[in-house]
């Protein structure tokens, strides 16, 4: 029984004192902690872009909606709606009154 317990040591010292496996080592670790593309900075840019790549699919729902919205304005009854309602415009002889409501609900 001590033999074989002396056998199963003797593997992993020997493995220890291999200086391939100690270079191997060294090398997983620097790469995965301290080169300048490392796992760690690795993971840091996949999290970028995914977070870039939201923003994108968000920009062009904008995008399309804005298209949307400068194919409506094309026809003159809409550029005078959208006017009025934005830019407070009006036509000759007529009064604009702008009513705000209070946003506070009642007591």
């Amino acid at each position: 029984m001590k033999i074989v317990d002396t056998l199963k040591n003797y593997n992993y010292i020997s493995l220890l004192k291999n200086p391939f496996f100690l270079v191997g080592i060294l090398f997983v670790i620097w790469i995965t902690f301290f080169d300048s593309s490392s796992y760690l900075e690795q993971q840091v840019i996949n999290a970028e872009i995914d977070k870039l790549e939201d923003n994108k699919k968000y920009f062009e729902k904008e995008i399309e909606k804005d298209k949307k919205a400068i194919k409506g304005l094309k026809s003159g009854d809409a550029t005078e709606k959208y006017a009025r309602e934005n830019y407070y415009m009006k036509r000759e002889n007529e009064d604009v009154f702008i009513i705000e409501f209070d946003s506070l609900p009642a007591k």
